[in-house]
């Protein structure tokens, strides 16, 4: 049975604070303004097939730990790029996790699928190898009820508004078909144009003739490839998008003239551009990108300090996001000085930072944060979306910048079942992270049960101007 003040403060008095706090805010709906929930699912709210295609086969958090310990993707059934096999039968998937569920203590993934298993289907009974069948059976039983299908969940759950991720050349039709199906759950795409400006990645060329196919305009010139990114955009706007996103390995940003911008698109057309070339190009691109989310009105997100791919051999086996991504250290000061000092100052600029590396936190984000007023600080990404990372960014932040220069929170997760227990986890860390601070008066009572409910619903509603 779940200890129902699990996680709070083992202090007693700041326990029974914080489970007040809790208890005020548990019940919110739930503003997932970033993920990367695939909206496939709720345009065509099949049933899911089985627990390990829902659990294990989609979510990077499992199965790198797995990976880590010497147990193969394939018997995971991750599907290879070379369609190689893999394995198929879902049940000795889900028994071969539960085999190697003890690696999963202390870490939040142990702590959110327990919670999934509890919340989401009712069963109490510890998972383990023993028990692995049973829950099977009883998880498959209730996914054929129409009580379990997406749409039906996506309601249980709360979830006011729902944002996935998606490419500039994605066709959306999805989320077309979504609001053609006449239900009412809201379902937002964010513009993603990682592959259009990252000269170097595979397919970047492609990826620029798409864009001029989708838009009819000819995209052959950087001034063409910029206006076709910019009709990308309010194509994405009009079917609701309230934000961009971005993922860079440093937040370096410089202006280039238009003659080097060109000159730099050219080479890259050519398969001559260097890798200087390509910082600069993608330095350039992040000043192009601020300048029309201030004309446009899309909050940009910004993550950075994550070397991507680093297991080269399972990149090229499985692909990316395959739990291979790996921190590094970031500079955030010098490397958006130019950005911000364009853009920081603009009322209709608003820009929210990630990063990987916590050491820049009270050093760089929350300066940066507490001064400009275009920035605020993104949650925990999600090495770090775990209890104690959490409180240490709280703890961290939130002298320098408080609490209202941070986005709420984001489940940024591909495993849907995980959002509410993701958010239910944090409505629990920073309702003992507020009581601790009113138990030592550095808030009161009063300012505390405020400041829940922002964190908990209000910020994130705000900062993605989801308001309206």
């Amino acid at each position: 049975m779940r200890q129902p003040d699990r996680y709070f403060s083992p202090d007693p008095g700041v326990r029974a604070l914080a489970r007040q706090l809790y208890e005020s805010v548990r019940n919110l709906p739930l503003i997932c303004p970033h993920g990367h929930v695939d909206p496939r699912i709720l345009a065509e709210d099949s049933p899911f097939p089985d627990p390990a295609a829902l659990f294990i086969v989609p979510d990077h958090y499992i199965f790198r730990m797995l990976y880590s310990q010497g147990v193969p993707l394939e018997s995971l059934g991750v599907p290879r790029r070379d369609g190689g096999p893999v394995e198929k039968d879902p049940r000795r998937i889900w028994q071969t996790f539960a085999d190697y569920f003890y690696l999963f203590r202390g870490t939040p993934s142990g702590c959110w699928f327990q919670d999934e298993l509890a919340e989401v289907f009712g069963i109490e009974e510890p998972f383990g190898p023993s028990s692995a069948m049973r829950i099977y059976d009883e998880i498959q039983e209730k996914l054929s009820r129409p009580e379990y299908r997406p749409r039906a969940l996506f309601e249980r759950f709360r979830i006011e508004v729902l944002c996935t991720t998606d490419s500039a050349t994605d066709s959306l039709k999805h989320h077309r078909h979504i609001s053609e199906s006449g239900w009412k759950g809201r379902v937002l795409p964010t513009f993603r144009p990682d592959a259009a400006a990252d000269i170097l990645a595979p397919g970047w060329l492609e990826e620029v003739k798409q864009l001029g196919r989708l838009t009819g305009l000819d995209t052959g010139t950087f001034k063409g490839f910029i206006a076709a990114l910019e009709k990308r955009r309010a194509v994405f706007r009009a079917w609701g998008a309230v934000a961009t996103d971005h993922a860079v390995l440093e937040p370096y940003t410089e202006e280039l003239s238009a003659v080097e911008a060109e000159a730099v698109f050219a080479r890259a057309r050519k398969g001559q551009a260097s890798l200087e070339d390509a910082r600069r190009f993608t330095a350039h691109m992040l000043m192009e990108f601020a300048r029309m989310s201030a004309e446009d009105g899309l909050v940009m997100q910004l993550h950075a300090g994550s070397y991507r791919n680093h297991n080269q051999w399972v990149y090229e086996r499985f692909g990316p996001d395959k739990g291979c991504d790996i921190p590094v250290a970031t500079e955030f000061t010098r490397n958006l000085r130019a950005l911000l000092n364009k853009f920081g100052n603009d009322s209709r600029f608003r820009l929210i930072l990630f990063t990987l590396d916590e050491s820049t936190y009270s050093r760089e984000l929350a300066p940066l944060a507490g001064h400009y007023p275009a920035v605020r600080l993104g949650p925990p990404w999600w090495f770090h979306d775990s209890i104690e990372g959490m409180l240490r960014y709280r703890r961290r932040v939130t002298e320098t910048a408080g609490i209202y220069n941070t986005a709420g929170f984001n489940d940024d997760t591909r495993a849907f079942l995980s959002i509410p227990v993701r958010h239910d986890l944090c409505r629990r860390v920073d309702a003992s992270f507020l009581a601790d601070l009113a138990a030592r008066h550095i808030i009161t009572e009063e300012e505390a049960f405020e400041m829940a409910a922002d964190l908990a619903y209000r910020l994130a509603r705000s900062t993605y101007r989801l308001d309206g």
